[in-house]
């Protein structure tokens, strides 16, 4: 092998492991907009022609954002949803890639807690060097409910735990992150 040939097919692999951590990126991307309620960073994940497919319907991606922030709101008092297993085919640019999720959703009042578990099964596509979701499918596979208590038997609120927000407002944006920054439950 030549050193042309060489350096074509490690090109070819950055390339490929590029395109993988930016396609995981805009999966995650989409995951923490929902949490912070940060429509932005939402909206980001999917092309202007994007499809985000809830039940039987489908929506916009550009509404997605603004419809899942008003369902979280008027149900939860918090909710978090984790990407886990994380598969993807990639052929030129199209993508179809598979990620097991994890939404954890805490009932207004702190009483009651959730979970949902299933993946998203998405169609991404490279537009002008950008991956986007171009379709996003989503299955729900097991669903639970319990108490919201913590191990010593008290309920979140009150036990001094720092408290995310749904809003830039979060700690996670703080730059640079400190000690003080921050609600309490």
């Amino acid at each position: 092998m030549t050193i042309e040939q060489r350096l074509a097919a490690l090109e070819a692999q950055m390339q490929d492991a590029r395109d993988r951590q930016a396609i995981l990126d805009c999966i995650k991307r989409n995951s923490r907009g929902n949490d912070r309620f940060d429509i932005d960073l939402v909206t980001s994940s999917y092309h202007a022609d994007g499809l985000h497919e809830l039940g039987e319907r489908h929506i916009s991606g550009r509404e997605y954002g603004e419809h899942a922030n008003r369902a979280h709101n008027a149900l939860f008092d918090a909710n978090l949803h984790n990407v886990t297993m994380h598969m993807c085919e990639i052929d030129g640019d199209v993508a179809h890639a598979e990620s097991y999720s994890l939404g954890v959703f805490l009932d207004k009042g702190a009483e009651k807690a959730r979970l949902l578990a299933g993946r998203y099964i998405d169609r991404l596509e490279r537009r002008d060097g950008e991956w986007r979701i171009a379709l996003r499918r989503a299955t729900v596979e097991i669903a639970m409910e319990g108490s919201a208590v913590l191990p010593s038997g008290s309920t979140l609120v009150g036990a001094g735990y720092l408290r995310g927000s749904r809003d830039r407002e979060d700690p996670s944006y703080e730059r640079p992150l400190t000690p003080d920054h921050g609600g309490r439950w």
